[in-house]
């Protein structure tokens, strides 16, 4: 869901912000006044190309920003397109920005950290879907068909992604064992002469360490000796030592405690405080009496760590990495020394896991042909009640061929519409009117939200969908319909939608005027929320034109207040 969107210099704005809410967005005003351009504005966010145009004339650069909300699914799913891409995520909202500079290059922040347009894209099918005049904003491509269809059918796609992924995963060591002889043969000799080296160093898990610790003490043995014996001298053995004044005071403390009950603890504790330096005493005698100031021993010590530095500087900086690659050499002599039978283990993997996955997908595409005969049937009857005679069809090519094989199945999906009575069906991206294109994506939203019978809290948290353009040829009873479907569709996802019918804007949650204001000698576009007195002046504007009537006034009150 968008919660703030905000525009510096761009086209006919010189500085703009917004607040969202959750619910049905409807923004109005004058034709000219830019409400077209804040969808544009939001497209550039979501990844659409930019351009030197969109820069307010006088000024060096355009900055665009918003804050989104995501919730649930929606926010483990953008949670993971930040980590993948190395980008923290922040608590209070995704905050994405984005510069476009005079000579058209721009940059793209996200959570104010730099990143690239193929990142928003990746955010954008999470976030916010256009529906609008411009194909390239529709972004209507074959996964997000595919997925539409998914949704409406209910499909399950866990079993057949993950058969898909042990097929792959297969065919993949096949093809790395049925390398050519030759470079077979080459790697055989380099990973022969890279375990052996291994082996023969016989490594020990974190001996390295333990080496460098050990070398540090033989090459300090008489510092070391003198500095714990010292130590131990005046703790526990020379004249005046620790533990011998500690006696001498528990004697003292002994002969006062006869007298005085209370010093018992105080007896206690020099007790326990003489114990105890005894002890570190004894440690630090024993740990002398160990030191071996053998430069012999020390020279083997070096001589091991210099056979462990080259180790590691050609197979991994640290221990741990030399011994895993000297195991994954091991694995892939292994692999190629008995080539035959793992090719024949393979293979066979390989064929099971095809037949998992053919019986997978083929489940999967059945489901989404039973639920393709329904949709386009509901669909083509909601297309029908917004003022369009069109037939709707739905095709599936299905192709069990290895070449289509992909984790959501080998099915293709296009969605065929003929906007007027006797015409031939048509891909639906190809229509070429924006608002027929608008109205059938409407209808399309509709039917399969009303199918998931979910809430969206439930499935993770409102996504953003936009119309424009969506009442082009429309007026009375249509209009009125596509309100109807704007309100319904808004009680699962955020809806925003640019209308110039007052039958739609008195459906509105939340309702947003566009206008043009003069500013010295230059025009500005400017944006405000209306409600109450206002919002009836709105309605009675768009309902009459510029001059208003008691009638209008009165009209907008009735309609507003049968919206409610």
């Amino acid at each position: 869901m968008i919660r703030e969107l905000r525009l510096e210099n761009y086209t006919v704005i010189d500085n703009l912000a917004v607040e969202f809410a959750p619910g049905l967005n409807l923004l109005t005003g004058e034709t000219g006044a830019g409400k077209s351009i804040l969808i544009d504005a939001l497209a550039l966010l979501l990844g659409e190309k930019v351009s030197p145009k969109f820069i307010r004339a006088g000024a060096d650069r355009a900055v665009l920003s918003a804050v989104f909300e995501a919730e649930g699914t929606t926010e483990k799913a953008v949670t993971r397109v930040l980590e993948e891409t190395g980008i923290d995520a922040q608590e209070d909202g995704l905050i994405v920005r984005r510069e476009i500079a005079a000579g058209g290059k721009g940059r793209v922040f996200i959570n104010n950290q730099p990143a690239t347009v193929a990142v928003l894209k990746q955010l954008a099918s999470h976030l916010a879907t256009i529906h609008a005049q411009n194909e390239s904003i529709l972004s209507f491509d074959a996964t997000a068909r595919l997925e539409l269809l998914d949704h409406f059918a209910l499909s399950d796609l866990d079993f057949t992604c993950e058969a898909f992924s042990q097929w792959k995963r297969a065919r993949h060591q096949i093809e790395e064992l049925e390398r050519d002889e030759q470079d077979q043969l080459r790697l055989l000799d380099l990973w022969s002469y890279q375990k052996k080296e291994i082996a023969e160093a016989k490594l020990q898990p974190e001996e390295d360490e333990q080496l460098e610790a050990e070398k540090r003490v033989l090459a300090n043995a008489e510092k070391i000796y003198k500095a714990a014996m010292n130590a131990f001298d005046l703790l526990y053995e020379g004249n005046g030592s620790t533990s011998s004044t500690l006696r001498a005071a528990q004697k003292a403390v002994e002969e006062l405690a006869r007298y005085e009950p209370k010093f018992q603890e105080t007896l206690r504790a020099l007790e326990s405080a003489r114990i105890g330096v005894e002890d570190v005493g004894a440690t630090l005698r024993d740990y002398a009496g160990r030191v071996n100031a053998s430069p012999e021993h020390l020279a083997e010590v070096e001589d091991r760590l210099a056979v462990l530095d080259r180790l590691k500087r050609k197979y991994g900086p640290q221990l741990s990495e030399v011994i895993a690659f000297g195991a994954d050499v091991s694995r892939r002599l292994s692999a190629v020394e008995n080539k035959d039978q793992i090719l024949q283990e393979l293979r066979q993997q390989l064929e099971g896991a095809a037949r998992t996955y053919l019986d997978a997908a083929s489940a999967v595409s059945k489901k989404r042909h039973q639920a393709a005969r329904k949709l386009e049937k509901l669909v083509e009857a909601e297309i029908n009640d917004l003022a369009m005679k069109a037939s709707f069809r739905i095709t599936i090519s299905s192709d069990e061929a290895e070449a289509n094989w992909t984790g959501s199945g080998f099915d293709q999906v296009m969605y065929m519409i003929a906007t007027n009575p006797g015409e031939p069906l048509r891909r639906l991206e190809l229509i070429a009117s924006g608002g027929e294109l608008s109205r059938v994506m409407l209808a399309l939203k509709a039917v399969v939200e009303a199918r998931s019978g979910q809430a969206r809290d439930e499935r993770g948290g409102q996504r953003t969908l936009v119309f424009d353009e969506i009442d082009t040829g429309i007026g009375g009873r249509a209009a009125e319909a596509v309100g109807k479907k704007l309100k319904a569709l808004s009680q699962r996802n955020q809806v925003l939608c640019v209308t110039h019918l007052p039958q739609i804007a008195t459906f509105a949650d939340h309702h947003y005027v566009v206008e043009k204001k003069e500013s010295g000698e230059r025009i500005r576009t400017a944006i405000r929320v209306v409600s109450g007195e206002e919002r009836t002046e709105e309605v009675a504007r768009m309902l009459s034109g510029a001059k208003l009537t008691d009638a209008s006034r009165k009209h907008a009150e009735q309609m507003l207040k049968a919206n409610a």
